[in-house]
């Protein structure tokens, strides 16, 4: 009967509900530790068959507790309670009013209420306390479902796996679209380049021949990549110098081949490139000019293909390698070449579009860039392509303007260039230092002396005479004081004959270079607005009788550099 199994049970200090309720609950005292509890405990009932216990939980109702309600504690239970269904599961409770601390560990079925509260958390295996807090006191709960797991609450729990997972997802997420974006401003980026430098097409097809040049004409992507991406390479190029093709006051520039890759036969493995060689103490030159290069913004048709920087130190040497042009420079190619309207077009607009981009904030795409002076233009600073377009070289002495720099760090750049074609206000030394646009008049400037030489070997103007560079009349390499004096003294200019004024295209670019070339820095055009006067003057290539150059010298031009 119940009453002799309670009285047997009463020497090991347990105590049982009547048989009346409806599941019995049994409590027992820490003395019953000495049992073993992994043995099944079986009691038998008159309304019941035999039945297995399935959850052990502290339970003491309520009682003081010193647990401050951080980190965690471990609950001050003497008893531990056989749940009496199944179901059931492990609570603890805690809180506080005013100094009032107290826990509350029960069992208690999860369908149900509890203070009316539903129980979330159940199926954990450690009590995570969950903060439920009010104005007037606080007030935390946790349930778990493994045996005693209420005797240790944790009020700082870890977060679980699907906190953790959503942790991670909400950082990523940022980062995710910010790497789309980036894709897509890169992608159309590159569409608005290479729609630009298609635009060029129409002034006529390229040459078979301009295939040799590493970096393939007019807006390959996939080449234009690769010359950016060159120059951050860590092992050198391997290279075979062939010829010296140029020969300046601080570098070297000699035809070379670039061998590419192994798997390709010898002979279809190399590429025709210019590699342009400082010696060990012209090292300031060449970090200035691989500075420049390094510009992303830099690239355009007008501007020569930069592919990369290399530091030789076996030769103590210093490499700039660039694209090739086997046309050789402008002043070369005047020299041996009569050009006609068309081709005087083709170099004079290119050219001025080259100094446009240069002078220009802003890229073709409308992305914003720092301008830059060149600050030594002239016939042998700018080489011609295979389409009769121009580009330009050497920026050893180029300037980035950017809007930072001081007067001082701007006066600290001296009197650069090629005395036969500084401006008036360089020859003086009396450059706006205040005004950044000084540089761009003063690059203005020479670029009129040049584009008078492209005209002064035109067969549109008649009889044409042998080359002659700007103020023939001086010495070839005049010094600074005779420019003072041809030039700021008796204002001279390179003379304008008045049969070049027959031609209307060619009066039209003689009325740009002598606003170009004025005393007044001021009273220049900008490079861009001569290069929309060029745009304007397209048509009349139709009207020219003159469309082919007529070559004197058919041997192969090399470049010289006059320094």
């Amino acid at each position: 009967s119940v009453g002799n199994v309670l009285t047997t049970l009463s020497d090991l200090h347990l105590v049982a509900w009547t048989p009346s309720c409806s599941a019995i609950g049994l409590v027992l005292h820490s003395q019953l530790s000495v049992l073993p509890l992994s043995l099944p405990l079986i009691f038998f009932f008159p309304e019941a068959s035999i039945m297995q216990l399935k959850r052990l939980c502290k339970f003491c109702d309520i009682q003081p507790t010193n647990c401050s309600g951080k980190g965690s504690c471990k609950v001050e239970c003497a008893r531990t309670a056989i749940c009496p269904r199944e179901e059931e599961v492990c609570v603890s409770i805690w809180r506080k009013k005013d100094d009032n601390v107290t826990f509350d560990t029960v069992c208690h079925d999860p369908a149900e209420k509890l203070y009316g509260l539903v129980l979330e958390d159940y199926n954990n295996s450690k009590c995570d306390m969950k903060d439920l807090s009010r104005q007037d006191s606080k007030f935390f709960i946790c349930s778990c479902s493994e045996d005693e797991c209420n005797e240790h609450v944790f009020f700082n729990p870890r977060p679980s796996e699907p906190q953790v997972m959503t942790v991670i997802l909400v950082s990523l997420v940022p980062l995710l679209v910010m790497a789309v974006v980036v894709i897509i401003f890169f992608y159309f980026y590159r569409i608005c380049r290479q729609r630009n430098a298609h635009s060029r097409h129409k002034k006529g097809p390229l040459l078979d021949s301009d295939r040799l040049v590493i970096i393939e004409e007019e807006g390959s992507d996939s080449s234009s990549t690769h010359a950016n991406n060159l120059n951050h390479n860590t092992e050198l190029l391997p290279i075979e110098l062939d010829v010296q093709v140029g020969k300046g006051r601080f570098a070297e520039v000699y035809r070379a081949k670039l061998k590419q890759g192994s798997s390709v036969s010898m002979e279809q493995g190399f590429e025709t490139i210019a590699v342009k060689i400082f010696s060990h103490e012209e090292y300031p030159s060449w970090k200035n000019e691989k500075e420049i290069f390094s510009d992303a913004d830099l690239r355009h048709e007008n501007v020569l293909h930069f592919l990369t920087a290399e530091d030789r130190k076996a030769q103590r040497q210093y490499w700039l390698i660039t694209a090739y042009y086997p046309r050789g420079n402008l002043q070369e190619y005047l020299t041996h070449n009569i050009v006609s309207w068309h081709d005087l077009w083709l170099l004079g607009s290119s050219l001025a579009l080259g100094v446009a981009h240069l002078h220009s904030d802003r890229t073709p795409c409308g992305r914003s860039k720092v301008p830059i002076a060149h600050r030594d233009i002239k016939s042998s600073n700018i080489l011609v392509k295979n389409d009769l377009t121009c580009c330009l070289c050497d920026f050893g002495l180029a300037l980035r303007l950017d809007s930072s720099l001081s007067v001082d760090e701007l006066a600290n750049s001296g009197q650069v260039g090629t005395a036969r074609y500084m401006a008036p206000e360089v020859l003086e030394s009396r450059i706006n230092l205040e005004n950044i646009e000084s540089f761009k008049q003063a690059d203005v400037y020479s670029m009129a002396l040049v584009l008078w030489e492209i005209i002064s070997r035109c067969s549109a103007v008649g009889e044409v005479k042998a080359y002659e560079p700007p103020f023939g009349n001086l010495r070839e390499h005049p010094c600074v004081e005779s420019m003072k004096d041809s030039v700021l003294r008796d204002r001279g200019r390179p003379e304008i004959p008045n049969n070049w004024i027959n031609h209307i295209g060619i009066q039209m670019v003689c009325a740009s270079i002598e606003e170009c070339w004025d005393h007044d820095p001021e009273a220049r055009l900008t490079a861009h607005c001569v290069a929309e006067r060029f745009d304007d003057m397209e048509y009349l290539d139709k009207l020219s009788d003159c469309s082919d150059s007529e070559e004197k010298i058919p041997e192969e031009i090399f470049v010289v550099d006059e320094k």
